[in-house]
């Protein structure tokens, strides 16, 4: 584990390669899982705000479940917020392309200029997940691993990216520029001494 700021970060963030390949996998994180996107407590009155102006972006399925359900839910099994779902266990922000590639009807609003919030935090980092503390503060930063991203990443040919690298946008937004400067710096010392290389 590396130590930045009070943060403890997973020697796979830095190591490991991970680039999307929404061919192969389709976006299947927005509707696989039992949970909705996990959310802190400060975007869930973001979700209220935006709610409507993203609604154009949306099914009518996605909308009526919105106004049914409301745009976020408390999940016991994670303690927690997230994204409420449809009754196929889609995040009702969800849209499909004609290919059949999802995406997020938020962040395409947030493209557009519609609304300036992009998307939650937590899909902005994935695969990071953030490990919080008994006072719901964050306190680590681990590597979800699952199937359905590794089998996309393993497609031949696709760019080797080190997972920090990939979600670096995320990381800032969360963290700031001087965290992932420092994290940058830690993770080259990692990869150099795992190589063999000498560090200055």
């Amino acid at each position: 584990m590396l130590m930045v700021d009070d943060l403890l970060v997973s020697d796979e963030i830095v190591q490991e390669h991970f680039a999307c390949d929404l061919s192969a996998c389709k976006g299947a994180c927005c509707w696989e899982g039992d949970f909705g996107a996990p959310l802190d407590l400060k975007e869930l009155p973001v979700l209220d705000r935006i709610k409507d102006q993203v609604a154009s972006y949306l099914s009518p399925e996605s909308n009526e479940r919105i106004a049914e359900k409301g745009a976020y839910t408390f999940f016991d099994g994670m303690d927690g917020y997230g994204t409420s779902l449809m009754p196929d266990g889609a995040c009702v922000f969800m849209t499909r392309n004609e290919l059949g590639v999802a995406s997020c009807g938020i962040e395409q609003a947030w493209k557009d200029g519609v609304v300036d919030w992009p998307k939650p935090e937590s899909c902005h980092l994935y695969p990071i997940r953030v490990v919080f503390n008994s006072d719901g503060e964050d306190y680590a930063l681990n590597y979800d691993k699952w199937s359905i991203c590794r089998n996309s990443c393993n497609v031949p040919g696709r760019p080797k990216i080190k997972l920090y690298q990939f979600v670096k946008e995320g990381l800032i937004r969360r963290y700031g520029q001087e965290f992932f400067n420092q994290l940058d710096y830690l993770a080259g010392v990692v990869n150099a001494e795992e190589s063999g290389e000498e560090t200055s």
